[in-house]
């Protein structure tokens, strides 16, 4: 796929993410919106700290993409996480797609979710992008009987139909309708991979109770598996699910007892739109007295250290 020349006029990648590019050392993306807007200060930016140090630890360089005064930073200085980790409330914009060119033409900072990191990541050349789940189709965005459907898709699921990346994570976020986000990941040609288990991951417990729709022993295999899908050149990213850590995990019950509960609050409550995903997860850990915030925390660590293991094995295979 063509890189546009206004994203490639716009980026900024760090020396030594550079430097490693050059040279065929593994590098793995990390977004930043977890930074800004997925927990408190200092959680935030001790999770950013440990994710991007498993990645050194297993091999590889990584390059925590952001934005910043109109441009696409690939590569942030400790100095940046924790300007973006201290930031004021509201004062970071979130940057998807659609929303890329806002945030780079109005300046200042803004965080990247999961669309833009792959957009910026293959523009530098980064095939491995590592976060903690997915978006997906929303629950009720198709409707039934009884209301409309509300369209809520998130943008990164055509962004996997569109960009070469492999996007290391825990599965679809719980709160979603994981079947229909399958179901959409299936149509627009996004293979879906589970190392290790026959189970689709459940975010913050191991299994969804739905078969994977593929599955692969270890690291190893699914390198092997990524390379030959982008040998194919068929245009499309690749998701790569990996389960929480078991000693870090909600008992499969537990998990999703909250987030229907939790859902049930949130129409109670009248909340939709951008608001709800971060509602959701607020009131999912208020209902688990934050062990989902401790399961969160170690599957995001956990997905930077299995993408910097992948990244190394596509790179030595």
């Amino acid at each position: 796929m063509a890189i546009p020349s206004g994203v490639t006029d716009r980026l900024v990648v760090a020396p030594g993410v550079r430097d490693a590019l050059a040279t065929g050392v593994p590098v793995v993306a990390l977004e930043s919106t977890l930074i800004s807007h997925g927990l408190p200060y200092p959680a935030n930016l001790e999770v950013a700290t440990r994710a991007e140090a498993a990645v050194r630890a297993a091999g590889a360089i990584p390059a925590t993409v952001a934005i910043r005064d109109g441009r696409l930073l690939v590569g942030l200085a400790p100095a940046d996480l924790e300007a973006l980790a201290t930031a004021p409330a509201g004062s970071v914009r979130k940057a998807a797609r659609p929303s890329l060119a806002v945030a780079l033409a109005e300046g200042g900072w803004a965080a990247t979710t999961v669309s833009a990191t792959m957009i910026a990541a293959h523009a530098a050349g980064i095939r491995v992008f590592a976060t903690g789940g997915i978006g997906g189709v929303h629950r009720g965005a198709s409707g039934g009987p009884a209301a409309p459907g509300t369209l809520d898709v998130s943008s990164d699921l055509e962004e996997l139909a569109r960009t070469p990346v492999a996007v290391v994570c825990a599965g679809p976020k719980a709160i979603l309708d994981v079947p229909a986000t399958l179901e959409y990941l299936e149509t627009r040609g996004v293979p879906v991979i589970v190392i290790g288990q026959s189970d689709l991951p459940g975010f913050f417990a191991r299994s969804a109770g739905i078969a994977a729709p593929a599955s692969v022993p270890d690291v190893a295999t699914a390198a092997s598996v990524l390379a030959t899908h982008f040998e194919l050149g068929l245009g499309s990213g690749c998701v790569v699910a990996v389960p929480v850590p078991e000693t870090d995990a909600l008992p499969d019950a537990v998990a999703r007892d909250a987030v229907e509960l939790a859902i049930r609050h949130s129409e109670s409550a009248g909340v939709a739109g951008p608001a709800l995903t971060p509602w959701l997860l607020a009131r999912i850990a208020e209902l688990t007295s934050g062990a989902s915030v401790r399961a969160n925390t170690a599957l995001i660590v956990n997905d930077a250290r299995v993408a910097a293991e992948l990244a190394v094995a596509m790179t030595s295979g």
